[in-house]
């Protein structure tokens, strides 16, 4: 049979969809304009991809413009309240344990979330720990337990 009469396989008509969370899209305004961020640069990789013709490239970044879109659109920016008792979203955290080791986390939305940066999630489960607690509280974290040092209200900045 030639291959003339047969569909090649590119990839682009099997790539699955991005899986998009079913929790609120809560974003600071660092993640949201991270978030637009890579909705420019997921049109200008599928400008790209179609003036060459990659149709692969462009299949990838149109799932990724669906994905991105989607967060868009369901973005709730939240800032940090400026004052307050009580750790809520977008609050960066500093925890201390026994032996005097400290941690500094801040609470942000899921796309924006960097453990590695200390931005963790919010609806991760050392950020559940976390949310409602305040300086002096002892949470157990995976890590063990450890106590609420410090807390900052202000924003990060993006």
């Amino acid at each position: 049979m030639s291959r003339a009469f047969v569909k090649e396989d590119s990839g682009a008509d099997t790539l699955p969809e991005r899986p998009v969370s079913p929790n609120r899209n809560l974003v600071t305004r660092r993640g949201l304009a991270q978030i637009d961020t890579e909705l420019a640069r997921q049109r200008a990789a599928l400008s790209g991809a179609g003036a060459r013709g990659d149709r692969d490239a462009a299949a990838a970044a149109s799932r990724e413009l669906r994905y991105w879109s989607a967060r868009r659109s369901s973005a709730e920016p939240v800032d940090p309240p400026a004052d307050g008792e009580a750790i809520t979203f977008g609050m960066a955290v500093t925890l201390e344990d026994a032996k005097g080791q400290r941690r500094r986390f801040r609470i942000v939305g899921e796309d924006e979330a960097d453990p590695a940066q200390g931005r963790i999630g919010w609806v991760s489960p050392v950020a559940r720990a976390l949310l409602g607690k305040w300086i002096g509280d002892e949470v157990v974290l995976p890590a063990g337990e450890m106590e609420i040092v410090a807390v900052d209200h202000l924003p990060e900045e993006a």
